[in-house]
């Protein structure tokens, strides 16, 4: 029997389809929590609606390409791993890297010749294995970082808001850096989504201010078209 026969067993679907709708049933338990602390805390009703809408259309981006790079996976790894990996890690580079490492470990290449159910299963396990450290990393210290921020931050608020943007520049700074130097299509995708950004909030919120909320999925939709359009021209 094809491996993939195997990989697309309804059995399959019905297991990885377990843990997907626990990990759909989290995210409604943090949005119903971030609903109660808003409460608690007496913010503006309007307020968490806009953060959620600000969020969503934000998340646009990624999804894409998570997207694609899932239904690439489905042709190797069948439908329902690919399914699964890609909606609680939705890292789709590392992903698919841990899939190749653990074929090429078997000494065959991802998704070509010699690629049977065995080394599909080393593929499994190495996707498995790359996502688990960091899931148990992430339950156990996230905690004691919360508290380490905390004692950083002195209980200042003004401090705490240029803490998580430093923070977040030195993540968002490191992901880009990682991709310009891949190359040329890369630096491209990266320069005009940053580009977009900046005019899209220089001249077109003053005039629209709804569209604030949208300028982070404009801005990445934008360096997406950008890196294809370079990707057409070169071929």
């Amino acid at each position: 029997m094809d491996y993939l026969s195997i990989a697309n067993a309804p059995v399959f679907w019905g297991l990885c389809g377990i843990t997907v709708l626990i990990s759909l049933g989290q995210a409604l338990l943090f949005m119903r929590q971030a609903n109660k602390t808003s409460a608690e805390v007496n913010l503006p009703q309007e307020l968490p609606k806009k953060a959620f809408k600000i969020g969503m259309i934000s998340a646009i981006g990624p999804a894409c390409g998570v997207f694609i790079v899932m239904v690439g996976l489905m042709a190797s790894i069948g439908g329902p791993m690919a399914w699964l990996r890609l909606s609680i890690i939705g890292a789709a580079a590392t992903e698919l890297s841990a899939a190749t490492m653990g074929a090429q470990a078997a000494g065959v290449e991802f998704g070509g010749e010699g690629y049977t159910l065995t080394i599909m299963a080393v593929s499994w396990f190495a996707m498995a294995l790359n996502g688990a450290g960091w899931l148990v990393v992430s339950g156990t210290i996230t905690p004691a970082l919360e508290k380490l921020r905390g004692k950083l931050s002195g209980g200042d608020t003004k401090w705490l808001a240029v803490l998580s943007g430093a923070c977040s520049l030195g993540i968002f700074g490191y992901l880009n850096a990682n991709e310009i130097v891949k190359g040329l299509g890369n630096t491209i995708a990266c320069l005009a989504g940053a580009l977009s950004m900046v005019a899209i909030m220089k001249w077109v919120v003053p005039k629209h201010p709804k569209i604030a909320e949208y300028s982070l999925g404009i801005a990445m939709i934008i360096g997406m078209f950008f890196a294809v359009i370079h990707d057409i021209v070169m071929v």
